[in-house]
């Protein structure tokens, strides 16, 4: 994973999380918002510990990545969106179909076979 000063950052990070989460219940009384902030204030005081370990540099690279590799996707028009579903459903529909004759079909051999043998 890594050293043992980014595992133990990771472990503080967590235990960052679970503080967070337990003024959560602990504030019961409270405002809710004060509840929350208490959340969202361990979550960003673990993001922030983290993002000072190989694997929190690592996992920031990697989203930069991700968000530029997005950014270049060519994503599909209108029509060909319309179009798509259109098939999509089409098909789902014919399947459907399909299967219902099928189970009908099997279903009267089946009563067939079951009044034949009685």
């Amino acid at each position: 994973m890594g050293s043992m000063a980014d595992k133990l950052k990771l472990a503080l990070a967590a235990l960052l999380v679970v503080a967070g989460l337990t003024g959560f219940y602990a504030l019961a009384s409270k405002p809710m918002a004060l509840r929350v902030l208490a959340v969202v204030g361990g979550v960003a005081a673990a993001a922030l510990v983290a993002w000072f370990t190989a694997p929190g540099r690592q996992f920031v690279a990697f989203a930069r990545e991700s968000v530029a590799e997005a950014k270049r996707v060519v994503w599909p028009t209108r029509k060909e969106a319309m179009q798509t579903t259109g098939v999509v459903f089409v098909f789902v529909v014919l399947m459907a179909l399909f299967i219902f004759v099928v189970d009908a079909s099997l279903g009267a051999i089946l009563r067939m076979l079951m009044e034949r043998g009685s």
